[in-house]
């Protein structure tokens, strides 16, 4: 295999205030098992010749599925107490990309994100109308009981006793994400979440916008970002790092590294996973922790919480 088509894939579950002396060994393993669980699935793709975007698909689904993540099953609540997610798919071959906003009744948003941009001429759709679509697609759907857990309901009502702000340590800003390279070179990057928790209901943070939470160019980079969805949109956080790749001729480290300490020192807290063509991986945070976990052609899987 060429160094060109070196395959990799990268995946994260979050990045924010992850406190060390709350993550007992039991946890971390739970969390690490959920994250290994997501690589391996989606690198079955890409080993039988899948292709990107069907390994990012396939990563962030189970990760979807895994009530210890903000996305799907284990979405936080907003401050009315129901369910809002955001979910974004991006083809860094064809430039295409499908996003979905406000969604409360479908099991997994990243695959209405796949069919607006398959199926519709549309890439972002919202709330009523993005689950008319999914309906008319055939995606399964579920009710408020399947996205209730009582860990995240708890902490919503933490959150609304103590007002949460900057400043609460357990504010969760949770995402899940994928971004993977194929063997033919091909990029593509995914990104799903339930947003913050005591959210107004009608908020929509980065995820499911193209250049902000996510973006894929296979001249430079698939990007998935985690953290303060307002300074990752102000920041153009994704795109940003394709930017500093293609004009200024940066490598995929360099441009991560530039474009994450512009994001911090505007006030921005989280991190991003990125895949170059070449196969090369960055997974950079600036918040006390980012759930993360890649795979490359010839390496073991890698999994790191702090």
């Amino acid at each position: 295999m060429s160094h060109e088509n070196k395959m990799a894939l990268a995946i994260h579950g979050g990045a924010g205030t992850i406190s060390k002396k709350d993550m007992t060994p039991e946890k971390e393993r739970a969390y690490k098992d959920g994250l290994e669980l997501a690589v391996i699935e989606g690198w079955k793709i890409l080993e039988e010749g899948g292709t990107a975007l069907d390994a990012v698909i396939r990563s962030t689904v189970v990760l979807e599925d895994n009530p210890l993540f903000n996305a799907g099953k284990g979405s936080v609540f907003t401050n009315q107490g129901t369910h809002e997610m955001d979910a974004a798919l991006m083809d860094g071959k064809t430039l295409k990309a499908g996003c979905a906003a406000g969604i409360s009744t479908v099991k997994n948003p990243i695959l209405l994100a796949n069919k607006i941009m398959l199926h519709s001429r549309h890439v972002l759709l919202a709330y009523g109308g993005a689950e008319e679509f999914a309906g008319r697609m055939n995606l399964e759907f579920a009710d408020s009981e399947y996205f209730y857990t009582e860990f995240r309901y708890k902490k919503l009502l933490e959150a609304r006793e103590k007002g949460l702000n900057k400043n609460t340590p357990d504010k969760a800003m949770g995402t899940v994400g994928a971004a993977a390279c194929d063997r033919e070179g091909n990029l593509a990057a995914a990104t799903s979440t339930g947003g913050m928790t005591n959210k107004k209901p009608g908020r929509i943070g980065d995820t499911p916008i193209i250049g902000a939470g996510t973006y894929a160019n296979n001249n430079t980079c698939a990007v998935s970002c985690t953290g303060d969805g307002e300074y990752i949109i102000r920041a153009v956080l994704a795109y940003d790092v394709s930017c500093l790749m293609e004009y200024k001729g940066l490598t995929l480290t360099e441009a991560c590294k530039t474009a994450l300490k512009k994001f911090g020192d505007m006030g921005g807290d989280g991190g991003l996973i990125a895949v170059d063509k070449f196969g090369n991986i960055e997974m950079p945070f600036n918040s006390a922790g980012m759930y993360r976990s890649s795979i490359c052609t010839g390496e073991k899987i890698k999994s790191e919480i702090f």
